[in-house]
């Protein structure tokens, strides 16, 4: 197994993409890694060609995409059905995706296992998020250890972004490339949870309105408003 070797899981979003500039200075060999989850907002994987084209380089490895489509079936969110976004009774968004991130990291523990990659690295938040239990950091934590005993294994879970909010994230990605990273990920990388690729804002792409598009228009604004002063 590589010590030198990540896995970024990445969306095509914001947060996966800014993981993956992360890595690519930490690590020598990065790989990628997307879920086809049966998400309606399946546009932003078509997003992650453009986003490694933007960062490719000698440590920039293969891209994985793997289907999980057994979400779809399951149903009953706003992420895999067409239905209105909403709060749920137990204060949650109907947005959240129970066991996704679990069953994302478990797989993408198997491949870069496989792989022989040590790292993982995921872009999961608590600072700055829609009150997901999985993404948490203590999950992470927990998670991590049950991966590695149960597969008897050494690696490592990462999460660069756990502690910041979106405007830190867009100083981050600036910090790792500049002004061109910045626009790369402002550009090309997608959030919105419509799927909604038709209207070009200052913080990207996006319907405007899902809770999505609030949080990057959000830190894009406090990122703009430091970056004016």
């Amino acid at each position: 197994m590589r010590d030198d070797g990540a896995l970024v899981l990445l969306s095509g979003g914001q947060d996966s993409a800014t993981c993956l500039a992360w890595a690519l200075d930490r690590f020598s060999h990065v790989e990628t890694l997307g879920f086809d989850y049966g998400q309606r907002h399946k546009v932003e994987l078509e997003c992650r060609d453009a986003l490694r084209a933007g960062m490719a380089g000698p440590r920039l490895g293969p891209d994985h995409t793997l289907s999980i489509p057994t979400f779809a079936e399951i149903g009953g969110t706003a992420l895999t059905e067409q239905v209105e976004i909403a709060m749920r009774e137990d204060g949650l968004p109907n947005t959240f995706v129970p066991g996704r991130n679990i069953v994302f990291l478990t797989f993408a523990a198997a491949l870069a296992t496989r792989r022989g990659l040590k790292h993982v690295v995921a872009g999961m938040c608590e600072t700055d998020y829609s009150g997901y239990p999985d993404c948490r950091d203590d999950t992470i934590k927990s998670l991590q250890a049950t991966l590695n005993l149960g597969m008897a294994t050494r690696l490592v879970l990462h999460t660069p972004l756990m502690w910041r909010d979106k405007k830190e994230t867009w100083d981050l990605a600036e910090a790792l490339g500049g002004a061109p990273l910045v626009e790369l990920i402002r550009r090309e990388s997608h959030s919105c949870y419509k799927g909604e690729r038709a209207t070009l804002h200052p913080w990207g792409f996006g319907c405007g309105t899902c809770p999505a598009c609030h949080l990057r228009a959000r830190g894009w604004e406090a990122y703009a408003e430091a970056h004016a002063n």
